[in-house]
């Protein structure tokens, strides 16, 4: 990993990718970082699932919303009311979760990103995985969340109802642990729901979380160099192993490409230059490259990790792409897939 990041040291747009002896696929946790792994996985990785399947099981209360503002009868308003609830309680799970994903970023970045990177991700292969993880789940999370248009609408009409006063019924609890009034409930359950609402007013509010989370860590820590040299290795392990001229399923090809994309784009955010600047240590030629021959080569690669939605994330949530210092071959290749 040493030999890599020297490697990366030697930038150039035409700069052939560099091998990596990091294994992303087959990562051992080491005794030094077993307890934050456990810990950061239980808080980070494991609810994975459970919230995407939320996501991907979202029934929309809009029909019921449209009757309840069209006719507001008591009826209709407590249908409304019923249909939403559900939706509120999945949004307050999404919340809680990007409070802990902004909690714990910096607690990996601090272990890989303080003093010599390439010897901490040698010694924290588990650490580096894990990470890797949380950038495949916050791809994945946000590309359902965009085929979600009516989320902020279902959203909009529970506010409605609590400044009317029609709150949830739930019993607040104040951090001392002890339950508050009905108008302390209130203030809390509407700051919380005006925060809620700002989150998902994003299209990507996971990958936002990331990278404002990632980007007031360098700044704070003035480890700019240090996190972009770790987002550069990581980048540069899941292009290897994708490149590799061996069978591969079509779930770590997918997982490999939406890590190294979300790489690129936090890269972009952290570096003054951005990543499609000609001193950018990560080739973005040859990565567009293979996300086109992946997704050629590969069969049943699962969707969300298609050429078209790699693309459209790296276009869209790039800081630098349409800056005068980007040449224009690479903005035209990445503008083009």
């Amino acid at each position: 990993m040493g030999q890599l990041l020297s490697s990366l040291g030697s930038r150039g747009g035409e700069m052939v990718v560099p091998e990596v002896t990091f294994d992303i696929e087959n990562t051992t946790v080491s005794h030094e970082e077993s307890q934050l792994y456990g810990e950061l996985s239980a808080l980070l990785v494991q609810p994975g699932p459970n919230l995407l399947r939320s996501l991907k099981n979202y029934k929309s209360a809009s029909q019921e919303v449209r009757n309840a503002i069209a006719s507001p009868t008591q009826e209709n308003e407590d249908i409304a009311w019923r249909a939403v609830l559900p939706i509120v309680d999945m949004l307050r799970e999404f919340y809680g979760y990007s409070s802990d994903l902004s909690a714990g970023v910096p607690r990996i970045l601090n272990v890989l990103c303080q003093g010599e990177v390439g010897k901490n991700l040698e010694r924290h292969q588990g650490l580096t995985k894990l990470f890797a993880d949380i950038l495949d789940f916050v791809f994945e999370f946000d590309h359902l969340k965009m085929r979600c248009p009516t989320l902020q609408n279902d959203f909009s009409y529970y506010r409605r109802m609590l400044q009317r006063g029609r709150y949830s019924g739930r019993q607040s609890i104040a951090d001392d642990g002890e339950s508050v009034s009905d108008l302390r409930s209130a203030m809390v359950e509407d700051d919380q729901a005006n925060r809620i609402s700002l989150f998902i007013a994003y299209p990507t509010p996971m990958l936002k979380c990331v990278i404002d989370t990632t980007t007031e860590y360098v700044t704070h820590n003035h480890l700019q160099r240090s996190v972009g040299d770790c987002l550069t290795a990581l980048w540069a392990a899941c292009f290897q192993t994708v490149s590799k001229k061996r069978a591969l399923s079509a779930e770590i090809v997918g997982f490999c490409l939406k890590v190294m994309v979300v790489s690129i784009i936090l890269y972009d955010h952290i570096d003054p230059n951005g990543v499609f600047s000609k001193s950018s240590p990560i080739n973005i030629k040859n990565s567009v490259k293979i996300i086109q021959n992946a997704n050629t080569n590969v069969f049943n690669i699962p969707e969300e990790s298609s050429a078209s939605n790699l693309m459209s994330a790296l276009r869209y949530n790039s800081k630098h792409l349409n800056d005068d210092t980007t040449p224009k071959g690479v903005r035209n290749l990445v503008m083009a897939v």
